[in-house]
């Protein structure tokens, strides 16, 4: 995998011995929730489709070392999470973090969502706005296109759900990953594993159950757009289209260079100097 030069102190992956666990409480279910650090600002990490927390290992300790709490819950259906998986919409997801945030703050917090992550996260600044201080979305997708345009090229549709198939051979799901999520260069084998296909229904099922228009506009917070380089899912064709619909005053966008969907793993270092002086600046954090 490329290498950022820049990345030493920044970034790299989280000592499991300075992560701690909490269980947040449910009706019909609970949340596990990943905590590190312990500064008075709260990030809530919400990652890509059908894959958990652990994805964000990489940028963790850049956030940390920032001062900032970092809290990652697992979605339903991994790790400890549990909860009603069918018949459900991205409002169900979104009440799952509004519960993590009111359990482990009283200020609101910055709710950062990777890929589909994005979606709840808007949902969240959306259904629950006293919860979210700013939201910084990371590899996303604007959730529909300008008039005339097509969301998702169906190649690369086809390789977003392959990339996680495990039936289909590793070569085949490696074809897939280097296709739909890391740009050139860019190791796909560490996305191997880390999958959950119950789970990736269950969020297609949820996303395609909520309009568009329900999370569209993400509230009235700020938000963070950081944005690959190289990402086919979200093609620098829409790069600015969600700025234009939220207003530049609202929208700071930030581009990672020699990134694709995956972003996290390619670049992290990249990602936590977006992230950081934008919380810092904007939100006061």
């Amino acid at each position: 995998m490329a290498v950022d030069p820049g990345r030493a102190g920044l970034a790299g992956d989280v000592n499991p011995s300075t992560t701690s666990r909490r269980r947040v409480a449910r009706a019909n279910g609970g949340v596990d929730v990943l905590l590190d650090g312990d500064g008075k600002r709260l990030v809530v990490l919400l990652p890509s489709l059908g894959r958990g927390a652990e994805d964000f290992a990489p940028i963790v300790p850049g956030l940390v070392e920032a001062g900032l709490r970092v809290a990652r819950p697992q979605p339903r259906g991994i790790g400890g999470s549990a909860g009603k998986m069918a018949g459900i919409t991205l409002h169900d997801l979104a009440a799952d973090v509004a519960a993590v945030i009111e359990a482990l703050s009283d200020a609101p917090a910055v709710i950062g969502g990777h890929a589909f992550g994005n979606f709840v996260a808007r949902t969240l600044a959306t259904d629950r706005p006293d919860l979210v201080a700013g939201v910084v979305l990371i590899a996303a997708s604007v959730g529909k296109p300008p008039p005339g345009e097509v969301l998702f090229d169906p190649e690369i549709r086809k390789s977003i759900m392959g990339s996680g198939d495990l039936s289909l051979p590793v070569e085949t799901r490696l074809e897939h990953l280097r296709r739909a999520f890391f740009a050139e260069g860019n190791d796909p084998t560490v996305w191997l594993d880390g999958w959950h296909p119950e789970a990736k229904a269950s969020q297609s099922a949820a996303t395609a159950a909520t309009p568009v228009d329900d999370y569209f506009l993400c509230g009235s917070a700020p938000v963070l757009d950081v944005q690959a380089a190289l990402d086919t899912v979200a093609p620098r064709k829409f790069a600015g289209f969600l700025r234009t619909q939220l207003g530049p005053d609202r929208v700071t966008i930030v581009v990672i260079p020699h990134a694709g969907h995956a972003l996290l793993p390619e670049q992290p270092a990249q990602v936590v100097r977006a992230m950081v002086p934008w919380i810092r600046e904007r939100l006061g954090g």
